[in-house]
């Protein structure tokens, strides 16, 4: 029998608010966390905008001398992992610790530190590099910072498969405590990579949006004048528990996890596979490991990160998988308001699956103005829409072909 699996604790960092709180209310209003970018002078870029994280106090979370000793990547996590631990009122010791395990996705790591540090090696000298430098720049820093402040010491990952890694971060986690080799997960992902070098390589893609005159209409998801991506940055942090430890406990019980799907393309570095045909295996491996039918399943956050091939072959794959039903479905982008945050976007992602199906109301796809007739589905344009949520599949996809989906549902005892 495979254990049950249940969400106990959110947490986030987002362009749209510090908190869980925050970023649901910016969503269901449908603001956008767009804007040009402050970390750096972008003059000689072609792409001027992304979705920061604002108004964010380091040392609110992590003290001075270590905020000195980390990627900002590692403090988004360490920052949401601590909301998402008090939501769940964990208590980690030395009788649970080696029973608690943490599975942290990010795309590309500590890149700011790359460039800092390159900078000040061709400036200063090699003797100038810091000790910390490769501690501070791994993507394993996340979970491994995280296990060291909280204690636990069961599992300690680090996924990096581009903008699937948070989704495959959460379902990873979910499978350990299914197999029983964990009772609770710390679980989701980050980023934190709107650098320059990162801007450059993904302009000279031709994969972010250029709307620099109007940013907060750039990500626009589904819509015929979509023009790419919007880089942005945070964390999102979810608690799994396997359920008789969370009822044996009393904790809050936010939601169930019920299915996880992967597949690859084995098709192209970056572009996904014609029809969307990995993507639609993914979805249905999610649905089949929960024992769900497509009839079933409510809402799907969409990956739909606002670039052509993606929003096309995504909505060919949802039809592919749903059949008829897929006109019954809502679909939404919150990338929209979000921006994309790489391999940070399946955490942040799954707290909003989460919250959807506890409040009630569908985060909508804004900037939807003009359709694409390749983009037919309804994704809840514009304004966010109450109604019963009881099953969410959430999606991601990443370049080299990789695909990642959750399937997120209502706790009934």
């Amino acid at each position: 029998m495979k254990r049950r699996v249940v969400i106990t604790g959110l947490g986030a960092v987002t362009p749209l608010g510090i908190g869980v709180e925050e970023t649901w209310s910016a969503l269901v209003a449908g603001k956008s966390g767009i804007g040009p970018i402050t970390s750096f002078d972008p003059k000689d870029m072609t792409t001027k905008i992304a979705g920061e994280v604002k108004d964010f106090k380091a040392e609110d979370y992590v003290s001075r001398k270590d905020v000195r000793r980390m990627d900002i990547f590692t403090v988004y996590a360490l920052a949401a992992t601590r909301m998402a631990v008090e939501d769940a009122n964990l208590n980690i010791n030395g009788n649970n610790a080696d029973r608690v395990g943490v599975v942290i996705g990010c795309g590309l790591g500590g890149l700011n530190t790359i460039e800092k540090f390159h900078r000040i090696m061709l400036e200063q000298g090699p003797k100038k590099v810091s000790p910390f430098f490769i501690p501070m720049l791994i993507a394993n820093m996340a979970p491994g910072q995280i296990s060291i402040a909280f204690g636990a010491k069961g599992p300690n990952v680090a996924i990096e498969t581009a903008c699937a890694a948070g989704t495959h971060a959460v379902g990873d986690a979910f499978k350990h405590i299914q197999r029983g080799i964990a009772d609770v997960m710390i679980t989701g992902g980050v980023e934190s990579t709107v650098t320059p070098l990162a801007i450059s390589g993904f302009n000279a893609m031709r994969a972010l949006s250029t709307r620099n005159d109007d940013p907060q209409k750039a990500s626009r998801p589904f819509d015929r004048d979509r023009d790419g991506f919007v880089m942005a940055e945070g964390s999102g942090i979810v608690i799994l528990e396997a359920l008789d430890y969370a009822l044996e406990r009393g904790a809050r019980i936010h939601g169930e996890l019920v299915g996880y799907g992967l597949t690859g393309d084995a098709f192209h570095i970056s572009a996904p596979a014609p029809e969307g045909e990995g993507m639609a295996r993914c979805m249905q491996m999610a649905l089949d490991d929960a024992g769900v039918t497509p009839e079933e399943v409510d809402y799907i956050n969409a990956h739909g990160t606002s670039t052509d091939l993606n929003d096309s072959f995504e909505t060919r794959a949802i039809k592919t998988v749903f059949g008829e039903h897929s006109y019954k479905l809502a679909v939404s982008s919150t990338k929209s308001m979000t921006g994309h945050l790489l391999g940070g976007a399946g955490g942040v992602e799954s707290v909003i699956s989460v919250l959807t199906i506890k409040r009630g109301i569908i985060p909508p796809t804004i900037n939807y103005e003009n359709p694409d007739p390749e983009c037919d589905l309804d994704y809840v344009p514009n304004v966010a829409r109450e109604g019963k949520v009881k099953t969410v599949l959430s999606n991601s996809f990443g370049f080299g072909g990789t695909n990642a989906a959750l399937l997120f549902r209502q706790y009934e005892p």
